[in-house]
């Protein structure tokens, strides 16, 4: 039986994004990011959360079709984001993607996001009976005074995992960017079903910095194996990698449970080399609970030089709960290498439908404090 007293997944959800816009600047009388959030969840939004998910969402651990994050720049800009998956009233691999198209024209009208890049690869990544877990998911971004942005996440395995390379080559060919496919997966794909294709992203604004992303998932990876996937881009160092694995991941060798991850991004301006690396470290699958991983995060940041305090500032705009009772409200860290800006953004899980347990058994390993 559901109780009618509790909140809806707007409701949550809503109060999450706008205690993180006010901890990041925003002002109090921009409501744009909760319209935003309101018109990607759709009818789904009025479904109380003790009625449980609609539709079993990959984005989050939990099947919320909600996962946040806070990009902070090395240059002391932050940004706020939404990782969202829109669910049909009806929902369904294609009711989804009917109603995840009808909000991008939603968007396109009402705030002049261009959509030429995805009309170029939208029948390549959308076929009508779409594959895997997914067919597209939106990226909604978010900055203090600034026009909000739009990126689509394709799922490259949407026609079967043994056509993701051809959709992964055909998308960059189509966007003009020939070369961009050997670039990335040069030094990323070298271990046959170990590395695997996970998204295909586009930004969809006319900026020069607009961006094409490529992910692949580093099955039992090593941190040398995502060492050397970093060679792709020109001049970055491997410490910094190396550091950032050995704060965040711990004592971990081999990362066999959720993987490592590595993207790519490409310019128009530069669309045969990427410009920037990143490093995705699902850090909830190598820590104890929410207090280690908040542990090794404030290292993290303060081995960088960055201010720890948004963390938690983060941390509190989402819930309230203690860290010590649950595993995953950090689920991702991030390190962005590269010409296109450099950084770390932290992935907030909104727990709407369940707080995973700490992992029994695993004691908690001391933070490395850089000395």
């Amino acid at each position: 039986m559901s109780d009618n007293h509790a909140p809806t997944l707007l409701e949550h959800t809503t109060r999450q994004l706008r205690n993180l816009c006010q901890e990041n600047g925003f002002a109090s009388s921009d409501e744009t990011p909760a319209d935003m959030l309101r018109e990607l969840l759709g009818a789904g939004g009025t479904r109380r959360l003790s009625e449980g998910p609609l539709w079993p969402s990959d984005v989050a651990d939990d099947a919320t079709p909600v996962e946040f994050s806070v990009a902070l720049d090395d240059t002391g800009d932050r940004a706020v984001r939404v990782l969202g998956e829109v669910i049909a009233e009806r929902p369904g691999m294609a009711a989804n993607v009917v109603a995840a198209r009808r909000f991008l024209d939603t968007m396109s009208e009402r705030l002049g996001i261009p959509k030429d890049r995805f009309d170029a690869v939208q029948d390549l990544f959308l076929p009508e009976e779409p594959q895997g877990k997914f067919a597209f998911w939106y990226s909604m971004i978010f900055r203090p005074d600034a026009r909000p942005k739009l990126k689509v996440y394709f799922n490259p395995a949407v026609r079967g995992e043994d056509r993701e390379a051809e959709l992964v080559a055909e998308g960059f060919r189509r966007l003009g960017m020939d070369e961009a496919y050997d670039a990335a997966t040069e030094h990323s794909v070298q271990r046959g079903a170990k590395d695997r294709f996970t998204f295909f992203a586009v930004d969809l604004d006319d900026s020069p910095t607009a961006r094409v992303k490529l992910y692949i998932s580093h099955y039992a990876a090593t941190v040398e194996e995502a060492v050397r996937a970093s060679q792709a881009v020109d001049g970055l160092d491997a410490d910094s990698i190396r550091d950032f694995c050995r704060v965040l991941g711990g004592d971990t060798v081999t990362y066999d449970g959720r993987p490592l991850v590595s993207s790519y991004s490409f310019l128009d301006s530069d669309p045969k080399r990427p410009g920037n690396y990143s490093l995705y470290l699902p850090i909830r699958d190598y820590v104890a609970d929410d207090v280690e991983a908040r542990e090794r995060v404030v290292s993290f940041l303060k081995g960088r030089g960055a201010d720890p305090a948004g963390l938690d500032r983060a941390i509190r705009a989402v819930t309230d709960r203690p860290l010590a009772d649950g595993r995953g409200l950090l689920a991702h860290v991030s390190l962005r290498l590269g010409r296109f800006g450099t950084g770390t953004t932290i992935y907030l899980s909104s727990e709407g439908y369940e707080v995973l347990p700490p992992q029994v058994g695993r004691a908690a390993e001391p933070a490395f404090v850089e000395a």
